[in-house]
Formats: C-alpha cells, structure tokens, sequence
C-alpha cells in the first residue's frame, strides 16, 4: 500500500523530494535509469519493500532523520486514503486492461530508437571498416551474408599466423603419433626377441633331458 506517491507526499514536509526508487532489497550505489514500460517488463513486487527517497537539497535529510520524534507517519487519512479490499481490486483490473492504441504508440517509438542505433552502428563499422588502429589492428565487420575479410597488410598476417600454428599443431600431433607407432613397434621387436630366447632356452632344456650318456 506504501507506493512511491505516498512515499513522496509524506516527505514532502521535509523538502522537495526529487526521486524515489522502490527496491526488493538494499543495492549499493545508484541505478542506472532503464526504459520503463507501461506495458513490458512489468514486474509486482510482494512483501516489504526498500525505498530510497532523494531531496533536492540536503537539509531535506536532516528533516527526514528529526522525523521519528514526532511520531509515526500516516499514510492513509481522510484527504489522501489508501484503496483496500475490493476497491483496489478494481483498479488493479483497470490498469491491467491494455489501450491498443497507447500500446502502439510505445512500440513504434521503440523501433524507431532501435532502428536509428542501428543505423549509427553500421554507420560507425562502414566508417572505421579497414582502418587499421595504432597498433597495426584491423576491425572486421559483417555487412551481408557472406563478408569477407579486409586486404590489408594486417588482415594477412593474422591469416598467416593462423595458418602457421594449425601447421605446427598438426605436426606435434604426428609427432607424437610417431612417436607412439615407434614406441609400440620396439615393445613387439622385444617381445618377439624375449620370445626367441625362451624357445631356444626351452629346446636346450629338453635335449639336456634326453641326452645321458651315464
């Protein structure tokens, strides 16, 4: 039932209040300003709120503080009451109902803001597209489907260098498939050798047992 109208008019006695923003939770430092819509993004917040009242001149802080020794505030009198019940019901329904026309209106402004920052965009990317910045650097922009790359000296050499480390990726990876071929062919050689031994160590054996001449 505390909304920011209320907020503002019970501060008013204070000073002139120049903003109030209503929070779920404490937030450091101050919010940016966002678009707010009638119609989008609208979020009801439930529950105990934070709000942060800013006057126009800082005495309006010191005469806010004094506030707590004169009693609790008011929000609901007999000049500004507060709807409840079925009363709020209803004009919670009335807002929701949707104006085509305002609805219209609200999205037409947004494409058109949309539309002229994204004609500043591309004006900014055809404007700095091949001018190399203080380091030697190339800005690569897309226009159409199929953009292609800028032919300069700068564009070549990241191509270049690119290239070189696919190619030194590539022969690591031989390498080590190489090295891992070699490594396996000298375990069989060993094995066959080890093999060899142990039948001929084997045959000398049986022909030991054979032989007795006594």
């Amino acid at each position: 039932f505390c909304m920011k109208d209320s907020l503002s008019r019970l501060f008013a006695r204070c000073g002139h209040v120049q903003s109030v923003e209503m929070c779920e939770k404490p937030t450091p430092g101050e919010k940016k300003e966002k678009h707010t819509s009638k119609f989008f993004n609208r979020k009801s917040a439930t529950g105990f709120q934070v709000a942060y009242v800013v006057f126009r001149k800082p005495a309006g802080v010191q005469a806010a503080k004094a506030l707590s020794q004169e009693g609790p505030l008011l929000i609901s009198t007999e000049s500004h009451p507060v709807k409840t019940g079925i009363s709020k019901w209803i004009d919670s329904y009335a807002a929701s109902v949707v104006d085509p026309e305002e609805l219209r209106a609200e999205v037409d402004a947004y494409m058109q803001d949309y539309d002229k920052k994204i004609a500043e965009e591309e004006a900014k990317a055809a404007k700095e597209e091949g001018v190399p910045d203080e380091e030697g650097w190339v800005k690569v922009t897309r226009k159409g489907r199929k953009p292609g790359l800028p032919r300069t000296e700068a564009a070549n050499l990241r191509v270049l260098e690119k290239e070189k480390q696919k190619r030194a990726r590539k022969e690591l990876l031989n390498f080590y498939a190489w090295q891992h071929r070699e490594t396996k062919r000298e375990h069989i050689a060993q094995l066959r050798k080890k093999f060899e031994e142990d039948k001929q160590r084997i045959a000398l054996m049986r022909a030991q047992r054979k032989f007795r001449p006594y």
